[in-house]
């Protein structure tokens, strides 16, 4: 599976972004599908996930009410649909895919075999 991750940028604080992974190899119904970020000196981090099937939904307390992630099947891409952007939510993105079963794990990046190169996300005060 090969991962694409794309749609970062530099925006203000309050504004908009919306990342898209594109996958290629397997399709995104056969997979758990989860966003990641790193910000410099700190470890990656749990942003937003969901299982496949595309039913259930995960997402860190840093961000839920603000991003929303979800899957077109159609084009076999994952969007994070980030609003409301903080400083503080600056770092670079990946997007990940694994098989997991085991819920408790959907948070834990170890739970996820493929990942994307990443894409840049700043946001300015």
């Amino acid at each position: 599976v090969q991962l694409q991750a794309s749609g970062g940028g530099l925006v203000q604080a309050g504004g908009s972004l919306r990342l898209s992974c594109a996958a290629s190899g397997r399709t995104f119904n056969s997979l758990n599908v989860g966003w990641f970020r790193q910000a410099p000196g700190k470890e990656r981090e749990f942003v937003a996930a969901f299982r496949r099937g595309g039913v259930a939904t995960y997402y860190s307390d840093s961000v839920k009410g603000r991003f929303t992630i979800s899957r077109d099947s159609a084009k076999n891409t994952a969007h994070l649909q980030m609003n409301s952007l903080k400083p503080e939510d600056t770092a670079l993105y990946y997007c990940a895919a694994g098989t997991t079963q085991i819920t408790s794990t959907m948070r834990n990046p170890l739970a996820y075999s493929y990942w994307g190169q990443g894409t840049q996300v700043t946001v300015s005060s």
